[in-house]
């Protein structure tokens, strides 16, 4: 068995303040339910903000200046790599923002919980390598997600795609 996930959450956006330690609770054993699913131990870090930081985030790292959902950054490997002198490795970093993630949700018809817990399970995978450019990637990363998702009590995220 492997050990449980160190998750950190920074918590910047009054609106995740808004919604709780219930969902602090749930979106850290989402984060620690993937790490088990997949066999991975380390450290990571949560940034829960909102949209003004998403948006600054998402251009300086991938080029597109708007706010986004969720945002995954793997740690560097090797010697010297972060959380290294704390024992743990430190597998990379997840930032969530508010604004979008409760849009979605209100879009979607899902509770807010539910969906942030969602992206905090797709984040982590890419956390792990798991990508979704190719469609067969896109299959073997969602089948993931159902299955870990299904083991939290979180409704299939994919169930209504296609439907008219």
């Amino acid at each position: 068995m492997t050990e449980p996930l160190d998750v950190e959450l920074l918590i910047e956006d009054e609106g995740w303040r808004a919604a709780g330690p219930a969902l602090f609770d749930r979106l850290t054993g989402a984060l620690q339910a993937a790490a088990q699913a997949e066999g991975a131990s380390g450290a990571v870090c949560a940034l829960l903000t909102g949209d003004a930081e998403m948006a600054e985030l998402n251009g300086r790292f991938r080029g597109k200046p708007k706010p986004t959902n969720v945002l995954s950054f793997p740690a560097a490997e090797g010697p010297g790599a972060p959380g290294e002198a704390l024992g743990r490795a430190a597998l990379g970093d997840l930032a969530l923002g508010y604004g979008v993630v409760a849009q979605e949700a209100s879009e979607q018809g899902k509770l807010l919980i539910d969906h942030a817990c969602h992206l905090a399970v797709h984040g982590f995978l890419h956390l792990l390598g798991y990508d979704h450019e190719r469609d067969d990637e896109a299959e073997r990363m969602e089948a993931r997600e159902r299955v870990i998702l299904e083991g939290l009590g979180v409704a299939d995220p994919y169930a209504d795609r296609g439907a008219s």
